[in-house]
């Protein structure tokens, strides 16, 4: 052979170790299986079993010291856990989705597919079998356990009417301006497509959101959804790219984008930051009647019922400055939607003593949780400081309880409402003296 024959061979040796180099660095004769975005929501999403999948680029020099390892790993566990692979250099709209920042990246994805785990482990076939057969035992002791990990995302679908979609409002180009722009609420509006696989992964944590949102801001916040391949106007206005898009609209403002979470709890999180930035601050009752009490306590997770010092203790603008606080403290806290309440030392006397008040160091605060009638005392001072260092403990689940006294609200009095003026002394009856003869009655008396 010539030297130019020589060097035909050698240059097509080096472009076909090249042109597989380039294109990944597994074959259709490994265990691992090469995930795609064509086929990852059938293969993995939609899947009952246990997937280890790694994201890596073929460029990638860790990526290429663990190709053997990992190839070893699925041959191991061939028929108990699925191990595959993605090209997320060629697949960026996949690594993407996974919030992929570097290679390699190995998630595990369990029971539930919408939360896929970060693989922390070694590199080794070693550790990776034993990652896979641990993640296992906590699917089997899940699923023994009736504990199913959530929405299998993937399988349910608008087509296939899966899910229960009954919160989330179907908007078409005749209804969008009525029902959004015309709207005094906030709108989260998906743009999907029904063919989308991303779609139809975000469909039940869409649906399941919307519902937990409806009921947690008095529908002051809605979730609905456009099939954009259908209502093209409506995707052209807004400059639909891709899909799903979410876009966030409020009266007066143009819409913007929503990149947050796709999961229930992302979305959630963040429509309820829309309802507190948008809400008024909730109602500081006064404690006149027993409904006062059981309506407020009853509609929200805690009530925070404030005993102020009479009125003579303090005037109008000593008490006007604690309600203040109070004020300021619900204006904060708005998003936890607690109910908020006030009354007289002295007024609800059983009251105070069923929270372990009763009789002085006023002012004071409790925080009361009526289902489970149990309260939290105000241990430092009611100032906007110790207030807020009270809330927030009681916030992230902190901070000790007790049972209200005798398991239930007291009898509450009917008492007059507060008329914003300073405190009178009681009149006292003027005594008539005109008719008794004091002279006698000193003689008497001696």
């Amino acid at each position: 052979m010539g030297a130019r024959g020589a060097s035909r061979l050698w240059w097509g040796t080096v472009s076909c170790t090249l042109f597989l180099a380039v294109n990944g660095l597994y074959s259709a004769s490994d265990d691992v299986i090469e995930l795609t975005p064509t086929n990852f929501n059938k293969e993995v999403l939609q899947s009952e079993s246990l997937w280890l999948v790694e994201f890596y680029a073929p460029w990638c020099g860790h990526c290429q010291r663990l190709t053997p390892e990992w190839k070893k790993a699925a041959t191991a566990l061939k028929g108990v856990v699925k191990v595959g692979a993605v090209d997320a250099d060629k697949h960026q709209s996949l690594g993407g989705q996974y919030g992929i920042r570097g290679f390699p990246t190995i998630k595990i994805f369990g029971a539930n597919k919408n939360k896929a785990e970060d693989y922390q482990g070694g590199r080794t076939s070693e550790a990776i079998i034993d990652a896979a057969l641990s993640a296992l035992r906590s699917l089997v002791k899940d699923r023994i356990s009736g504990r199913s990990g959530g929405y299998s995302s993937g399988k349910q679908s608008r087509e296939s009417g899966g899910g229960d979609k009954k919160d989330v409002i179907e908007l078409t180009d005749d209804s969008f301006d009525k029902n959004v722009i015309n709207s005094d609420d906030v709108w989260m509006v998906e743009f999907y497509a029904p063919w989308c696989g991303h779609c139809k992964n975000l469909e039940p944590e869409w649906a399941a959101a919307a519902t937990e949102v409806k009921e947690q801001t008095k529908g002051k916040v809605k979730l609905a959804a456009v099939d954009a391949t259908v209502n093209q106007m409506l995707a052209g206005r807004y400059g639909i790219r891709g899909f799903p898009t979410i876009k966030i609209f409020q009266k007066g403002e143009d819409p913007v984008d929503y990149d947050g979470g796709r999961t229930r709890s992302d979305i959630i999180a963040r429509a309820l930051d829309l309802f507190s930035d948008n809400a008024p601050p909730p109602e500081l009752l006064e404690i006149i009647s027993e409904d006062v009490l059981k309506s407020t306590c009853d509609a929200h997770q805690l009530c925070i019922i404030s005993v102020l010092p009479h009125i003579l203790d303090t005037g109008a603008s000593g008490r006007n400055s604690y309600l203040d606080v109070m004020l300021k403290m619900a204006e904060k806290y708005k998003k936890k939607m607690w109910g908020w309440l006030w009354t007289e030392a002295g007024a609800q006397s059983d009251l105070e003593s069923s929270l372990g008040i009763g009789g002085f160091g006023y002012p004071a605060m409790a925080a009361v949780n009526a289902r489970k009638m149990k309260f939290a005392l105000l241990k430092g001072s009611f100032s906007e400081q110790g207030i807020n260092e009270f809330l927030r403990e009681l916030s992230v689940g902190r901070g000790s309880t007790a049972p209200v006294g005798g398991g239930a609200f007291p009898k509450i009095n009917v008492v007059e409402p507060w008329d914003g003026k300073d405190g009178e002394l009681p009149v006292e009856d003027d005594i008539d003296l005109s008719d008794v003869d004091l002279d006698d009655w000193d003689k008497d008396e001696l």
